[in-house]
């Protein structure tokens, strides 16, 4: 386990240094400012870009004053590409960035979603994306005729193995392929977008006061019976997203839900865990979290955000969607998973994140006509701020370091539980985690 999580450990860290030196940020803490501080800024007609004092000493969040009204449709303030790394096969990762310097960045976008072998991590600047802290894309491939696969297996886990979080809620939302998930509250859950997970394509951990997991690839694959079961491979794609929690909710008990579609294969959701599907002439929307069009998921976040995964189907001309905005929604981000789109006459391509303007009702996305690709793929994350501070290191999102210490003493205690091999069954599991189970999941269980 030591070995396998060492591993871990250090891709990770390599992993994170790369980003870092290509655009200069990891995701640190905003700086608190005192009072003192504040009054000093106010006094010299400059803020932090998050917070201002006003005359009686009471720090307000900073808003901007228009001479006219405010457009009322978001435009692209910024577009950014992050590093798109090789891992799971890191053979075809390789290749797809020999590819991408030959034959262009969409040309490699267009082969990766076939042969998978790559990850982007988005390390957000949070000052800019309020509530969201990151978001990674994951396209793999796992096939059991790959004998390189069973070498790195020996040094190199599939997935994640069991590690600590605190403050903040994860997003794992399964485009392909699946996940499997323990943790040290005792819950397994398997969940994905093949079949054989009956609908349930998302998990919502919300991560509160301390708890650990692991997740590792459901290599399976669905099978029909035939001789060809053997060369299928077992294709994984997927987002994560990790929210910022309001100070209120950090320390709550953690919990973890399963959400998806209802169909007539899938076992029966609460409505909690619903995940509307909204279509029209050009377009399906999948609602994860907030609203699309009068339709509501059925999870309540502890922050009002939108999360929408969007396909739009340019095959018909005048193809685009629209998506209306409360005006307390500052943030909104768009990725693009496939084709290339425009926003406000902004192309963007695949692959590429784009920060919108904060104001403004109307969301207007169309399809980029010079593509070849007559359809895109895009998730939408948009939400209120959370104007609070903020420390992030490793895997604990606090409001100050103080607390991150804090985090990271209450594990090193087991108070969040102790780490397990991901190698050991599930009975040695549920044995491991009955002698060291995560001190705050009493309430969990008591929902249960």
């Amino acid at each position: 386990m030591t070995k396998a999580f060492l591993c871990l450990a250090l891709v990770s860290s390599l992993l994170l240094n790369q980003v870092s030196k290509n655009y200069g940020f990891i995701p640190v803490s905003v700086p608190y400012k005192s009072v003192t501080s504040l009054r000093q800024e106010r006094n010299n007609n400059k803020t932090n870009g998050l917070f201002v004092l006003n005359d009686n000493d009471e720090i307000k969040p900073v808003t901007t004053t228009y001479a006219k009204s405010p457009p009322s449709t978001r435009r692209v303030s910024n577009v950014e590409k992050f590093s798109r790394l090789p891992v799971w096969p890191a053979w075809n990762g390789a290749f797809l960035f020999l590819l991408s310097k030959v034959f262009g960045q969409e040309f490699a976008a267009k082969l990766e979603d076939t042969i998978g072998g790559r990850v982007c991590p988005n390390f957000f600047d949070y000052s800019t994306t309020t509530p969201f802290i990151m978001l990674v894309h994951h396209r793999h491939s796992f096939s059991r005729l790959d004998p390189l696969r069973y070498f790195q297996k020996s040094f190199f886990p599939e997935g994640f193995p069991a590690h600590a979080h605190r403050g903040f809620v994860t997003v794992t939302y399964c485009l392909r392929g699946g996940m499997i998930h323990r943790d040290s509250l005792g819950v397994k859950q398997l969940y994905g977008a093949e079949k054989r997970h009956g609908g349930k394509h998302t998990q919502w951990l919300n991560t509160g006061a301390g708890i650990l997991h692991e997740e590792m690839w459901d290599t399976d694959t669905d099978k029909d019976g035939s001789m060809m079961d053997i060369f299928k491979s077992s294709d994984q794609e997927l987002y994560q997203l990790w929210l910022n929690l309001p100070s209120g909710y950090k320390m709550d008990d953690p919990d973890v839900i399963l959400m998806g579609q209802k169909d007539e294969d899938s076992i029966s959701f609460d409505n909690i865990g619903h995940t509307p599907v909204v279509k029209d002439e050009y377009s399906e929307t999948v609602v994860l979290v907030g609203e699309h069009n009068g339709y509501k998921a059925g999870l309540d976040p502890p922050t009002p955000i939108h999360i929408l995964h969007v396909k739009i189907h340019g095959e018909k001309k005048g193809a685009l969607w629209t998506h209306s905005l409360p005006e307390t929604f500052e943030t909104c981000v768009v990725y693009v998973r496939s084709g290339s789109i425009n926003i406000e006459g902004q192309r963007i391509p695949a692959h590429h994140t784009a920060y919108l303007t904060p104001f403004g009702s109307d969301l207007v996305v169309e399809i980029d006509d010079n593509s070849t690709n007559k359809s895109a793929d895009i998730l939408i994350l948009a939400g209120q701020p959370i104007r609070e501070p903020i420390a992030a290191s490793g895997s604990m999102v606090m409001n100050s370091n103080d607390e991150i210490n804090v985090a990271y003493a209450d594990y090193q205690m087991g108070k969040m539980g102790l780490p397990w091999d991901h190698k050991i069954n599930d009975d040695e599991w549920k044995n491991h985690v009955g002698k060291f189970p995560s001190i705050y999941g009493k309430e969990f269980y008591n929902k249960r």
